[in-house]
C-alpha cells in the first residue's frame, strides 16, 4: 500500500495562545526551508497516495513555492493533496493558484465564528474573514473543503457553540473536525489564570460535545471518528492511514513519520534542517503492535475493533455496552458518542494485558 507524506510547515505570523506545535514567526528562512524540504522528498524515491501540509501556518508559503514542494514528490493519480489554510491568510486568487499547484483539499483553521472566542484564542482572523474565505476557496474550485473547529474554549457557550456550528453547516464545508481544546503546559493559554477561569466546567464541555456530534449528524456530517465528522465520501484519507496504522513519510522540522515498520520524528532546528544533507530521523519506537492498533482504529467510531483481537474483550466489552459507553455492531467494538467523551480509559481498559493484552 502506498504511503502517505506529511509536511510540515513551521512559519505562522502569530502564535496562538494554546498552540503547543513547533512554529516561528520569523518567515527569513521560509525559502532555504522550502528548498531543504524538496530535498529530503526528491531523495524518497517512492510515490504517495495522500500528502497533507501541515503546521505552522502552510498559507504562508507562496503557491509557487507549494508548486515546487509537490513537483518533486512522485504523487499517484487520484492522490488526495491537503493543505492547513488559516483563514486571515489566503484569498480567492491564492486559491485558484495552489489549486492549479495540485492541492485539492482544503483544511480552514477556523476555530469559531464568535470573534470574542477567536480573540481569546490568538487568532489573527475575524469570523467574518472565515466565512469569506470558505465561500472563496469554493468559488476557486475546491470542492473538498473542511474546517476546524474548537469546543470548550474561553468564554464559550452552549448557545454560542450551537451559533459557530449552525454557521459552519450553513457553508459549503464537506467535512468538520472538532476539537476540545486542551490546555497545554507552557502556552500562554495555560498561564493566563483571567482566560483560564473562563473556560467552560467539566459538565459544560460533556454537554457541547454531544450537542456537537448531534447537530452535525442532523446536516449529513458522519461522525467517523472521535473529533471528525464528514459527508459521505470525504472523511480526510491521509489522516485516516494515522488511525489504520498505516505508514506514512515525514518531512520537516518536529514532523512525524512511520516507515519499515519503525516511527521516527524530525528533531532538527530549522537551521540544521536546512543545512543538513537530509534531515536527522530520531527513531521513536517500533509502530504497529496490537495495542497501538487497537488505540488508533478505536477512535474510529464508524470501524472500531473486533472483539476477538484481544483474550476476554468480548467479555469485557459487555459493561461498557451496558454503560453506553460503546456499541457491538458485527463482532465490532465502537464507541458511542458518550464512550468518546472518555476514550483514553476505554482504551486502556481493553487492551491493559489483565484483560486483553497479547
Amino acid at each position: 500500500m502506498s504511503r502517505g507524506l506529511y509536511i510540515h510547515v513551521p512559519f505562522c505570523v502569530r502564535k496562538c495562545r494554546y498552540c503547543d506545535f513547533f512554529s516561528v514567526t520569523d518567515t527569513s528562512l521560509a525559502e532555504s526551508y522550502v528548498r531543504s524540504v524538496i530535498k529530503n522528498i526528491s531523495a524518497l524515491k517512492e510515490s504517495f497516495s495522500t500528502v497533507y501540509f501541515g503546521g505552522g501556518t502552510p498559507s504562508l508559503l507562496s503557491a509557487e513555492q507549494i508548486s515546487s514542494i509537490l513537483s518533486a514528490a512522485e504523487i499517484e493519480s487520484g492522490a488526495e493533496v491537503s493543505m492547513e489554510v488559516n483563514p486571515g491568510t489566503a484569498g480567492e486568487s491564492y486559491f485558484r493558484e495552489i489549486k492549479a499547484a495540485g492541492v485539492n483539499r482544503i483544511s480552514f483553521g477556523i476555530q469559531s465564528f464568535n470573534d470574542k472566542e477567536l480573540a481569546a484564542l490568538g487568532r489573527i482572523h475575524k469570523a467574518s474573514e472565515a466565512v469569506s474565505a470558505v465561500l472563496s476557496a469554493s468559488k476557486a474550485g475546491f470542492e473538498n473543503i473542511s474546517g476546524d473547529i474548537m469546543l470548550a474554549v474561553p468564554f464559550q457557550t452552549e448557545k454560542s457553540l450551537r451559533e459557530t456550528l449552525e454557521k459552519a453547516v450553513s457553508l459549503p464545508l464537506t467535512h468538520i473536525s472538532a476539537y476540545l481544546l486542551k490546555v497545554e503546559e507552557g502556552t500562554p493559554l495555560a498561564e493566563d489564570e483571567e482566560l483560564l477561569k473562563k473556560l467552560p466546567s467539566e459538565d459544560e464541555t460533556a454537554d457541547m460535545y454531544l450537542e456537537t456530534v448531534d447537530l452535525l449528524g442532523q446536516h449529513g456530517f458522519e461522525h467517523y471518528e472521535i473529533s471528525n465528522f464528514s459527508k459521505s465520501g470525504f472523511e480526510c484519507r491521509h489522516n485516516l492511514k494515522y488511525w489504520h496504522c498505516e505508514e506514512y513519510r515525514g518531512i520537516g522540522v518536529s514532523a512525524h513519520g512511520f516507515a519499515e515498520g519503525e516511527r521516527y520524528r524530525c528533531g532538527d532546528t530549522i537551521e540544521s534542517f536546512i543545512n543538513s544533507p537530509l534531515q536527522r530521523n530520531i527513531p521513536a519506537g517500533r509502530g504497529g503492535d496490537p495495542e497501538e492498533r487497537a488505540m488508533l482504529a478505536l477512535r474510529l467510531t464508524k470501524e472500531g475493533i473486533p472483539v476477538t483481537m484481544f483474550p476476554n474483550l468480548e467479555k469485557r466489552s459487555e459493561q461498557l455496552i451496558k454503560s453506553g459507553l460503546a456499541r457491538l455492531e458485527n463482532g465490532f467494538l465502537k464507541l458511542t458518542p458518550k464512550g468518546c467523551l472518555v476514550s483514553n480509559q476505554i482504551i486502556i481498559y481493553c487492551t491493559e494485558q489483565d484483560g486483553g493484552g497479547r
